[in-house]
This record gives structure tokens, sequence and C-alpha cells, in this order.
């Protein structure tokens, strides 16, 4: 077996046994450093570290005077937004179990997590989450609130009955092994699985990060600011909030994707989390934006210099010519290309999903790190990581401190460390499979160790065995196939047939751009045109370019173009990977037709 770890770093720990410690020790430390940053009438007013220790004692007050115990559920269904993080921290402190569920959930989805975790009352988001939450049929939830200021501080004011010193007596209760969350997988593979997490697993995942170099000295710093727009409800995120509580890193949300750009101007993060797609976006927007003002020849030859200086980096650095030329579109594409994060933002941390290496070496040309890494909701998040010193671009980096990493002999990835859960809810025999008596956690995922960096390669779940007897990864094909300005999502098929098949939606402002080089009728939608001839055309010749270099069994002889883009809720789990089965069972006469004769 191919293994390597990384051993215990000489670095200051955390030393309560609860979660919710750092926001008391972080008000103790520094009371009037910025600790979050909320709109409020269109600007960002920040709340110290000491106001947000307040507010969470009060709710915390609140939910033992409601009767809420030790151990007791507490669901959060809401968008990512600050009374999330409040919540969030109030059920921590008392010793209760937060469950925080995404709000695209559906009324099925959120009624079987609310039966399943058991939660006895709820934190929900006025608005659309409320509609939802009330169709969601849930005996066990008891009570409700509104997370909003006026239902927040009504919490806050019955907290008054409680005991005094309860919150405290609580809070010091909670020892390491305590259950602290459960968190529900996305679902990308069936239904999703709650996984419980104690709070020795969350403090050792923030100790890990933390002492890894370069990431508290560079990336979390009390002088840095992170802005989060992910759902909370995925624990790489979350994982993200608590080490920049831990550190003292000012943190900001924003749940409305359309917003995310102008929020991204005004407040003017140090530091962005996001997942592939977010920095895709960033990509195909600065091209587009650079074709309509008729620099199209200018933005891809910077590309291109961008791509060539990061490569350079990691092979004796860029000669003279390249160092003019990139100090050159610097001036011209690098600065506005920083301007759409922020303009001060010069770390991106990238997860959930593998991102294109091109990508990430056009983004470090352009004055933007890119650290990816790798986890699981089964690890708490992060596993390995690529830190600022010591990046492989490609790879999902190294592990974390007091983590190791083994290849199985059938590539499987299997990983111990501090963060691995305690098991599935409602599911011991699920857990045996994946978790064996050493401590061992089998992913799912395929990979290799390269000099100790990790590379997926894919999902084991995901492979495709064709009648010829191929072994065909579909991850790293689709993943070339999206890179394409013209393709949102793409989805191979090929199991038990001759050969691959694929199905892809458009991305629509590339279609929208597309329809005016090629004069066709600017409110045509893609069913008018999914077989017109000079898009099938450019869709062949997309998917030929980023499979010319694929083994043969790699190669798709035949697609189709899907009319309506996938959505999350239905074709995209919340975190926006595809639901391959429900994909391919949903579209299956398309499927069929591919491998029709004569089609």
């Amino acid at each position: 077996m191919n293994e390597t770890s990384n051993p215990e770093e000489d670095h200051a720990r955390h030393t309560g046994a609860n979660a919710a410690d750092d926001v008391v020790g972080r008000a103790g430390k520094a009371p009037g450093h910025a600790a979050f940053a909320r709109q409020s009438g269109g600007t960002w007013r920040t709340v110290t570290a000491q106001e947000f220790a307040d507010q969470v004692t009060g709710v915390a007050a609140g939910l033992v005077a409601a009767g809420i115990s030790p151990g007791d559920r507490v669901a959060i269904v809401s968008a990512t937004r600050y009374e999330w993080a409040l919540c969030d921290y109030a059920v921590l402190m008392i010793g209760a179990v937060s469950v925080p569920l995404y709000e695209t959930s559906s009324a099925p989805e959120l009624e079987w997590m609310l039966r399943d975790s058991g939660a006895v009352a709820a934190f929900v988001e006025p608005g659309r989450c409320q509609a939802t939450f009330a169709d969601a049929c849930a005996p066990s939830v008891r009570r409700s609130w509104a997370m909003d200021l006026p239902g927040l501080n009504q919490l806050c004011g019955a907290g008054t009955a409680a005991p005094a010193g309860e919150v405290e007596r609580l809070r010091r209760e909670v020892t390491s092994d305590s259950p602290a969350t459960i968190v529900y997988t996305s679902g990308a593979t069936g239904r999703p699985k709650g996984c419980t997490i104690s709070h020795g697993n969350l403090i050792s995942q923030v100790d890990e990060i933390l002492a890894a170099g370069g990431i508290a000295d560079e990336v979390l710093t009390e002088d840095a600011s992170l802005l989060l727009f992910l759902p909370l409800a995925h624990v790489l995120t979350r994982l993200a909030q608590f080490a920049a509580v831990r550190a003292g890193t000012v943190v900001a949300h924003t749940s409305d994707f359309q917003s995310v750009a102008a929020d991204l101007a005004t407040f003017r993060p140090t530091a962005v989390l996001a997942v592939p797609q977010v920095f895709d976006k960033l990509y195909r927007t600065a091209a587009r934006q650079a074709a309509t003002a008729g620099h199209a020849r200018v933005f891809r030859s910077a590309a291109r210099i961008a791509i060539a200086h990061s490569r350079s980096l990691d092979t004796g650095g860029p000669g003279w010519w390249l160092r003019i030329r990139h100090r050159r579109f610097d001036r011209l594409v690098y600065r506005t290309v920083r301007a759409a994060m922020g303009g001060r933002a010069t770390v991106a941390v990238s997860g959930g999903a593998p991102l294109p290496p091109s990508l990430a070496h056009f983004l470090r040309g352009a004055g933007i790190r890119v650290l990816e890494g790798y986890g699981l909701t089964e690890t708490t998040g992060a596993v390995t990581l690529n830190l600022p010193a010591a990046a492989r671009i490609g790879t999902v980096g190294r592990p974390l401190p007091h983590w190791s990493v083994r290849i199985a002999p059938d590539d499987e990835v299997l990983v111990r460390g501090p963060g691995v859960f305690t098991g599935y809810r409602h599911d011991e025999p699920g857990t045996k499979e994946v978790l064996d008596a050493d401590g061992w956690l089998r992913t799912g995922d395929l990979g290799r160790l390269d000099d100790g960096y990790l590379t997926v390669t894919g999902r084991k779940k995901d492979l495709i065995v064709t009648t010829t007897g191929k072994n065909v990864a579909p991850g790293p094909i689709e993943d070339r196939l999206n890179a394409h300005p013209l393709i949102d999502h793409a989805v191979l098929a090929g199991d038990d047939r001759p050969y691959l098949t694929a199905l892809v939606t458009l991305d629509p402002d590339a279609f929208a751009d597309w329809k005016r080089d090629h004069a066709k009728r600017p409110d045509a939608t893609v069913t008018d045109l999914c077989h017109d001839i000079d898009l099938v055309t450019a869709m062949r010749a997309a998917i030929d370019a980023a499979t010319g270099d694929v083994p043969p069994a790699g190669a798709i002889k035949r697609f189709r173009i899907v009319p309506t883009r996938f959505e999350v809720g239905d074709e995209l789990t919340p975190t926006r990977k595809i639901r391959r089965d429900h994909v391919l069972a949903k579209y299956s006469d398309q499927v069929e037709a591919l491998y029709s004769v004569g089609s």
C-alpha cells in the first residue's frame, strides 16, 4: 500500500472541550476586536468578539429557558447568514446537537431529515424556508424560532428566566466525546446520511488547519477577512467559520449568489472560500467582458501568459521575457480579475470538487493563490490541503497534521485522523462498512500519492465499466468538458455499454454570445437550436478538444444537448455536485437514444 502521514507538529492547541469555547476565548482575549461583519442598510457593520459572545450566550439562555437540554437535536434551516453562526454556537454552547439543513431542501427531504435526526426544535429563516418547513411534518419538533432580529430578540428575552450561571455550567460539562452536530451528506449518490460529529472532531480539525504551515500566519490572521457564501450546512464552510473565529479573522456572509460580486466589491475580503464552479464563473465572466469590449485576443493572450507564469514558478521561475509580458498583462487584465474578488484577496480556498489545473494556474498567474484541499463530511472537512509555500497545482495537497492517507490496492483513498466522524445515525452496518477497527475510513474516492501529495482521480461508485471491459472514471473527463466556455455541465454514460456518450447543458451567458456570433435569433432557446448544425458542430469540436489526449476508452462517441439547465434540488446537490444516478434516470430516454441504431 502507498501511504503518507503528517506527524504531530509543535503548536499551541485548543485546551477546552466545547467547540463554542472559542467564542468565549476570543471575547476574553480581544473583546473589542471585530469578529463578524453584517450588512445593515447597504453597509457592513462590525460585530465585536464581546458583542458576539453576549449574543450567543443570550440565545443559549433562551434555549435553556425553552427546555432544550444537552443532547437535544436543534435544526437550523437557513441560507448562509450571520444569524446562522449565532444560533449554531448557541446550540453547541449548552451541549445540544446542531442539525444544519440545506435551505434548498424540499418539504419531503426536510421532513425525512428532521425525523431521522430526531430534532426537537428548529431555527428557521423567514420566507421560503419557513414555508417549506411548515409543509414538512415532523412530530418530534416541539418548538421553532424565526431566524431574524425580532425572533432572536424574543428568545433572548425569554432567556432571563434561565437559572443564573446555567449556560456556563452546561458549557463546561461538555466533553470532547460529546456529540456536537449531525451533518447530512449532500445526497449525490442517494438519500443523505446523517454523520455524527463530536466536539473533539471540530476542535481538533480547527487545530490542524491553523497548525498547517502558512495558514495562521498568512491566511487566517487577525488582520484578515473572509467572505462566506457557500451553504453553512456544508461542513467545509462551517469548518472555515470555526477556524476564522478561533484565529480572530473577520467573517462576513452572503446567501444570494446574484449579489456575491457586489458583496465582494464592498466587503473586500482578503480570502475567499468557494467551489470550483465559482472560480470558473469568475474566469468566464472576465473572458466574456473582454470579448464584449473587443479585447478577446488580449484576454486570451493574458490567460496564456498567466498560466505560463504560474507553471514557471514550479520549475525555477519565469525568464525575463515572461516577466515583462506578465507585468504588462497585470496592468491590462489581471488587476481586473483581482478586482472582481474585491481587490484585496490574494488567497482563495477551493474544495468540494476538483479544480481544473489550467484554471488554478490562471488564477495564480493573475495574483490569486488557490489552496485546493480534500475532505468529506465523514472527516469533518479537510484531510489534505495545498499550503501557501508548498502548493502543487493539480493535486489536493498533503495531509494536515495528525492525518494519514493510504492508497488501497484497488486505488481507493483511505484516511485516518482526528476528524473522522463517530458514525452514521441509525446505520451501524453502514458505519462498519466504511470505518474499520483501526480507524481507517474508506472514502469511496479513487486516487494516487506522489511525493506525499494526493491526486483524486474519481469516485469508485461512479466508475464506468464498458462491455469491452474497460474501466473509465467519468469525473476527470467531465471536468475537462465543463471547462469549455459553452458547457455548463456534462454527464457521461456508458456503464455496460459499448462506448461512452455524454449529456451536456449549455452555459446561458456563453450560449447568448454564441448566438450573436453565429447570427442566430437572439430569442432562440436551447430547445430551438439543440439540433442546429452549427451548434452541434461547435459542441462536437469542444468534446473532441477536451478528450483529444485521453485513452481510447475515454473517447465520447455520441452526445446529446439537454435543453434545460441542471438545477439545485433536482440534478444538482446543494453544493452543486451532479446527482449522477438521478440525472441518468431522469434523462434515460435521451441516453437510450444515443445507443439506438441509426441515432
